[in-house]
Formats: structure tokens, C-alpha cells, sequence
């Protein structure tokens, strides 16, 4: 019941979410950039010395997921309302 109220509570103050997401991702993002932080020596690709490179393939790649699960559940999982009655 306490993980009800807590995704109750966040969906009750969405925009902070959102928000606190955002800059969440913000300092990840900048913290990337800092090259004290991050070391970028020893990358394997020339692709992971771009600043935001991770979180931009992340980002990517979690919403290629859920497209994919949505295209996958509509045309091969879910049945239409009246699949019994057939």
C-alpha cells in the first residue's frame, strides 16, 4: 500500500517531477562535459568523446524500447474487444 501512495503522491505533483527530472538530466549532462570529471582517454569509439554522448544514446535507445513494445503489443499481443465472441 506505501508504494500506492508514493506513485499517487508523484502523480499528484507531476510538473516538479518533470521538472527535477529535467535538471536532473541537466547536470549529467554538463557534469559530461567536464573533462575532470569524465575521462574520455580511453573510449573505444570516436563517437563516445562527444560531450552527452551516453545520455543522448540513452535517451535514444529507451525510446526506441518503447516504441517497439508499443508497435509489438498492438499488432501481435492484443486481441480486439470481441475476440470471444467470434
Amino acid at each position: 500500500m506505501k508504494l500506492a501512495k508514493l506513485i499517487q503522491f508523484l502523480r499528484d505533483r507531476l510538473n516538479t517531477v518533470i521538472w527535477v527530472s529535467c535538471a536532473i538530466l541537466a547536470l549529467v549532462v554538463i557534469g559530461d562535459a567536464i573533462p575532470a570529471i569524465v575521462d574520455k582517454e580511453h573510449a573505444h569509439t570516436a563517437a563516445e568523446h562527444w560531450p552527452a554522448f551516453w545520455a543522448v544514446f540513452g535517451l535514444l535507445g529507451c525510446g526506441a524500447l518503447v516504441l517497439f513494445s508499443k508497435l509489438y503489443g498492438h499488432y501481435f499481443v492484443s486481441r480486439s474487444e470481441d475476440y470471444y465472441d467470434e
